[in-house]
Parts: C-alpha cells; sequence; structure tokens
C-alpha cells in the first residue's frame, strides 16, 4: 500500500504538465482520500475539473504561494504537498528578476512556514537543473529555495513537517517543450532552429518524473535532494528523431541559457550518494537528526553531474521511441 493512501495531498501549481499527470497518478492508483489543486488561474483550474470529470476527490483552491495567509487556509488538514508552482521561464525572468525572487523565493518560505503551522507531514519541492551553479536569474532563485526547503527542517525539527526536494531536467512532453513547435514546422516543411548545435540536454519522460517525485516521499527522512539518473541527449539528435532529415539553422542561446546543464556540482558531490535510480544530496549540516539512506553508495572523488559528461545518453532512435511513447 502506497504511503499516500486514505491521505490528503495538495499540489501548488497543479494545473501545469506535471500537476495533472501526477493528478491522474494520484486518483487512479493511489487510493487518496482527497486532492487539493491550488492554483492562481480559474481558467486552467475549469479545464482540468473538466479533464478529470469533477472527480468528487477533488478540490480546487485560487491562490498564490506569494499568499501565506491563503497557503494556510489551503494547507488545512492537508497530509502531503508538493510543490510545483514557480515562475520559469529563462529569458524572461532576466527582465522580471524580482517577479521570480516573489514566487520563487518568498513563495517558497511562505510554503514552508504555512506547511510547518498547519501539521503537514511530508513536502517534496521540485527543482531544476537550472538550479545547479547556476548562471542565471531563474536558476539562482531555484537554489535559493532549495536551500529554503532543505533548512527547513531544521526549525521543524520540533515538529511533525519534513521536507525534501526533487531536482530533474527537461521533461518530454511537459508544457513549453521545444518537441511540439519543432512538430509543427516540420509538418510545414519548415527548418528547425537550435540554438547551438553544441548543447545537450538532460531528458527524463514525464511519466518517469511522476513516479520519482511520488517515490520520493517513500524515501524521504528530511533533507535530502534528489536527483535522477537520467540519460542526457544531443540537441540535433532530438531533431533528427522528431523530423529525420528535416533542414536546421542555428540563432544562437537565449540570454541567461548554458551550453550544457549540470544537476549536482563537484563541490556538492562530497554529500552525494547514488542509490538505486537516483543521486541523494545529503544536506550541509543536519542537525535535526538526519540519518543517510541505507545502501548509498558515494559517488567518486570530483564527480559531477552534467548533461555533456553524462555516462547514459539517448541516440536520435531511442528518442524517437520515447516520442512515440
Amino acid at each position: 500500500m502506497s504511503e499516500l493512501s486514505e491521505s490528503t495531498v495538495l499540489i501548488t501549481g497543479g494545473t501545469g504538465s506535471l500537476g495533472k499527470a501526477l493528478t491522474r497518478e494520484l486518483l487512479d492508483h493511489h487510493d487518496i482520500r482527497r486532492l487539493i489543486i491550488l492554483s492562481r488561474d480559474e481558467l486552467k483550474q475549469l479545464e482540468c475539473r473538466r479533464l478529470f470529470n469533477d472527480d468528487p476527490r477533488l478540490r480546487w483552491f485560487i491562490g498564490d504561494v506569494r499568499d501565506r495567509q491563503r497557503l494556510m487556509r489551503a494547507f488545512h488538514g492537508v497530509d502531503y504537498i508538493v510543490h510545483a508552482a514557480a515562475l520559469k521561464q529563462v529569458d524572461t525572468a532576466e527582465y522580471n528578476p524580482f517577479e521570480y525572487v516573489e514566487t520563487n523565493v518568498r513563495g517558497s518560505q511562505n510554503v514552508i512556514d504555512a506547511a510547518i503551522d498547519s501539521g503537514v507531514k511530508k513536502v517534496v519541492a521540485l527543482s531544476t537543473d537550472k538550479a545547479s551553479s547556476p548562471v542565471n536569474l531563474y536558476g539562482a532563485t531555484k537554489l535559493c529555495a532549495d536551500r529554503l526547503f532543505v533548512s527547513a527542517n531544521h526549525y521543524a525539527a520540533g515538529y511533525v513537517t519534513r521536507f525534501s526536494v526533487v531536482r530533474y531536467g527537461n521533461v518530454s512532453g511537459s508544457r513549453g517543450s521545444i518537441v511540439p513547435i519543432w512538430q509543427n514546422l516540420a509538418a510545414e516543411g519548415k527548418s528547425l532552429p537550435l540554438t547551438d548545435k553544441r548543447m545537450t540536454r538532460f531528458w527524463i519522460t514525464l511519466p518517469q518524473a511522476v513516479k520519482f517525485v511520488l517515490d520520493s516521499f517513500e524515501l524521504m527522512t528530511g533533507g535530502e535532494l534528489y536527483v535522477p539518473r537520467i540519460p542526457s541527449i544531443r540537441i540535433p539528435d532530438l531533431a533528427e528523431a522528431i523530423a529525420p532529415g528535416a533542414a536546421t539553422h542555428e540563432i544562437g542561446i537565449r540570454p541567461g541559457e548554458k551550453l550544457h546543464e549540470e544537476m549536482i556540482a563537484v563541490d556538492d558531490s562530497r554529500r552525494t550518494v547514488a542509490l538505486g535510480d537516483r543521486y541523494v544530496v545529503m544536506p550541509h549540516v543536519s542537525g535535526w537528526g538526519y540519518t543517510p539512506p541505507e545502501g548509498g553508495i558515494p559517488v567518486a572523488d570530483g564527480f559531477s553531474f552534467q548533461s555533456n559528461t553524462n555516462d547514459l545518453w539517448l541516440d536520435p532512435d531511442e528518442l524517437r521511441a520515447v516520442l512515440v511513447e
């Protein structure tokens, strides 16, 4: 039986691609008592209500993570939280930096405070590869959020609530993915725009991301940063998988964008162990009684998890098979 069975779960930012996939998985396979979706957009909530046929287990809260009082109301009686709400566009962040601080940093602290005061059992916050050695504003705000959630275990030590973080790369099929854009261009016989032909990225499917997030509730004791051991792709290979033989052209890297992505930096590897399908980055300081995961194997000295030096890769044929699925 799942740890989440007969519980109340809340997803912040729950009308996004991952939120909808999590909702489907939780409703179909985890025997939950109640699932609360908290987000800002009433139209997206209406679309989701229709998508899930107004399932009686679903509850809908219009609210913003910037509003702590609204979070207190929404979190009442909640057992588990997936914190997915964030502003995420890299180039937009460079022009609107403090808006990203307000949502991704201050909003995260509001989630932490409201979860502790509401007696939530566990919170899993979603991170991004851009939070490791960040070079853009978005990544910097997510790194700050990661540290807030890990450190939240200190001042929740006398309470029931525990916090962990999940960090992963680009999700195939998620909203904002380049895949449908390229598919449409290929169908029209147009050249596909590539930012840089040298570019590499991590790759995870939506079902894999959902499973990874939910499995983390079972594993966590609080303070862990979980990173999936996923493959890398070369951007030209992705174009070839989507539209074999299609013309491509380079348009240059966007403001704040990396050539290669990183999920674990060298300096973090001293606190990192490999555990099954994931890496576990342990906290710097663990005064709440943190226990290292059983069976974890320390990574090699000088290890870093980067998309261009990864030992797992998908070629165009493998990518094409994933996209078909």
